[in-house]
């Protein structure tokens, strides 16, 4: 379905990066993983994915930070955000800083299936 798109996705969690990866994996994506904000903006311009999944709350370097980050290194990177802690103020500033999309944890499939449409959609 979705077999061209390169999808990075971000979090502490090995067992979320476990379920994620399986997700999008079922979709037809070639997944990649970073553990925390450090390394996934490493990972990012080392792949250079159609869409990057990741979480607001990571050690090291937070997931707010990184999506700031990695919108420097290519403005029109597609980066949804996921988080438990689906504040209002949280979701604004993942919005300003470019976030395409902001799905709180936990996830249903058919949430990641609609972020993946988007990113498809967004490719340019």
């Amino acid at each position: 379905m979705y077999k061209s798109l390169k999808i990075l996705i971000s979090d502490d969690s090995l067992l979320l990066r476990k379920k994620l990866r399986e997700e999008l994996e079922k979709l037809g994506c070639q997944v990649f993983e970073a553990k925390d904000g450090e390394e996934v903006v490493e990972a990012y311009c080392q792949c250079r994915p159609d869409g990057v999944f990741m979480d607001i709350v990571m050690p090291k370097v937070g997931g707010l930070e990184a999506l700031k980050e990695i919108k420097e290194i290519d403005d029109k990177a597609k980066v949804v955000m996921l988080s438990s802690l689906g504040t209002a103020a949280a979701l604004l500033k993942a919005l300003k800083l470019g976030a395409i999309d902001f799905i709180q944890k936990p996830y249903n499939s058919s949430q990641i299936e609609n972020a993946v449409n988007n990113i498809s959609r967004k490719e340019n």
